[in-house]
């Protein structure tokens, strides 16, 4: 396998951290990976005057894959959001969020292995507002049959490629006749072209309940925008927080890789942020290009690190910061190659 370059945004707040925590890991698992460093958020505000500098999607473009910290948004403020812009300007359409039961982690529910595909450019977040009058504003709810077949196909391939035995389409057409209606019915017909793979649908407040009760039962989940946006998080509760979740956004040829939870700048410098979330987003990034040994390597020694406790942050039970954390990762990946 050929070197890859991949473009490593450090992001603000913790950002840099884990981005340096999780290099270590990654290297020490002898993926065959180059970084190009570009940044992005606060710190290119200053000096570009623009939080998503031009350098910056270009490298992206380039490379094809990105893994990115988390990048500040202060609410209010004329401050538009990296995550958003980047997904808008690359048209990263799937957000893919697998959660499943870490080793080590505690929390009330087992066996969790579950995946959210959630449509990334429409619906609600394509921020379709204005104000009526003094007291009344209006959103636009868009759905279109183009982007619901689009990513109805890309969790079926998914679904497919990974093995997963079912897709679960989650709506609320029974109130939204029109727009989920559409959804529905797009997801349902792009199913029969898979017939190897179970359909079926819920009704999204019903799924939160459902997931909570019975996660079990679930494999791969397809959801519009704003549903997908919260159920993930859900989802991400079900297995210990969004402190373990890994999150990439997907297009027919660029990926973007990242943790999902924010820049917590309060914690900034102190070494004390837990690096998981981004360890687990470039573990799935591996099996993205195809780097699965090095994957199966990074995840194991994250689990067997965690299960040990001796090396972990606080938040996880431990004393540990972030640099020991991961430097004991990478000395475990070491270790199974004597």
């Amino acid at each position: 396998m050929h070197e890859r370059t991949v473009t490593l945004i450090p992001g603000d707040g913790i950002g840099p951290e884990i981005s340096e925590a999780m290099q270590m890991v990654v290297d020490a698992a002898g993926a065959d990976i180059k970084w190009e460093t570009v940044n992005a958020g606060e710190a290119t505000m200053k000096e570009y005057g623009t939080p998503l500098p031009d350098f910056v999607l270009e490298s992206i473009r380039k490379n094809k894959v990105a893994i990115k910290g988390p990048i500040t948004t202060p609410v209010g403020q004329g401050f538009r959001s990296v995550n958003v812009a980047l997904r808008k300007e690359l048209d990263l359409y799937a957000c893919l969020r697998p959660s499943f039961s870490i080793r080590g982690v505690e929390t009330r529910f087992k066996d969790i292995d579950l995946v959210v595909v959630r449509e990334n450019t429409e619906d609600l977040y394509a921020g379709i507002e204005r104000m009526v009058d003094d007291d009344t504003a209006e959103s636009i709810k868009r759905i279109t049959r183009k982007a619901s077949e689009r990513i109805a196909r890309f969790a079926f391939e998914y679904a497919v490629k990974n093995n997963r035995k079912k897709v679960t389409a989650v709506h609320k057409a029974n109130i939204m006749k029109f727009s989920d209606g559409l959804f529905l019915e797009s997801v349902r017909n792009i199913s029969t072209q898979y017939p190897e793979v179970e359909f079926e649908d819920r009704i999204v407040d019903n799924m939160c309940m459902q997931l909570v009760i019975k996660p079990q039962i679930y494999d791969v989940m397809v959801l519009p925008n704003l549903y997908g946006d919260i159920v993930s998080d859900l989802c991400a509760g079900l297995i210990g927080g969004l402190g373990v979740a890994a999150g990439a956004n997907i297009g027919d040829d660029i990926a973007v890789f990242e943790a999902v939870h924010g820049s917590a700048p309060k914690y900034a410098d102190q070494n004390r942020a837990n690096p998981t979330a981004l360890i687990l987003s470039a573990q799935l990034m591996l099996l993205y290009i195809g780097e699965v040994e090095a994957a199966d390597k990074v995840l194991k020694a994250l689990e067997d690190v965690i299960v040990e406790g001796k090396h972990i942050t606080y938040d996880l039970g431990g004393k540990a910061g972030t640099k020991e954390m991961a430097f004991t990762i990478a000395e475990r990946i070491k270790s199974y190659e004597k």
